[in-house]
């Protein structure tokens, strides 16, 4: 079990400094700007919080789009508001326990946790990364997403949805930095 609140306070306080002029530019990743990656966490954060309920349907049977249209115009406030119920869902002991379902898979609920938590340690970056802003991640959510990234295979089958191919990187480099190359993301990307 993992605490979501630090990643999930961050995502919101990087979320609420995005301006709406900066929805059409580019983020880290290939083919997505701004507004496509907000739309992707919307997604997310609604998927996962029903998988820490155990729910099936629509929200956890198909992964979450990346359509920046549709984008609500409610965007700053929807997401806000999913993050927060996002956190509180995964502090209950029963989200970490059995099976559960998430972007069209089924898996053990404590993978779906470490997932989100990657998700969200990731997208973060991206984000700020893409909006100029500052970033500073919790250390326990790093190394989870460390350890998630560095135990899922360098193959395409294992990396569809998840990652890019992973990037070199030193041996010594900062282990934020060796999470993004992990994950297929230059951490030295600028838009």
């Amino acid at each position: 079990m993992i605490d979501l609140e630090p990643v999930t306070e961050q995502m919101a306080a990087i979320v609420g400094n995005i301006g709406e002029e900066q929805l059409a530019g580019p983020t880290p990743l290939e083919r997505t700007n701004v507004a496509d990656l907000l739309t992707h966490v919307l997604g997310l954060t609604v998927a996962f919080r029903d998988a820490a309920a155990k729910i099936t349907g629509p929200t956890t049977d198909a992964p979450p789009e990346a359509d920046g249209a549709d984008l609500p115009t409610d965007w700053r406030y929807s997401i806000l508001q999913r993050l927060s119920e996002l956190a509180q869902a995964w502090r209950a002991p029963e989200a970490w326990q059995g099976e559960t379902r998430a972007g069209g898979l089924t898996m053990p609920a404590e993978d779906a946790g470490f997932v989100v938590n990657n998700e969200l340690v990731l997208h973060a970056w991206d984000l700020a990364v893409a909006t100029n802003q500052p970033y500073a991640v919790a250390g326990e959510n790093l190394e989870a997403s460390w350890q998630f990234v560095v135990n899922t295979p360098d193959t395409p089958e294992a990396r569809e949805g998840l990652f890019g191919p992973r990037l070199p990187i030193a041996d010594d480099a900062p282990l934020l930095d060796k999470t993004l190359a992990y994950a297929g993301r230059d951490p030295f990307w600028s838009p």
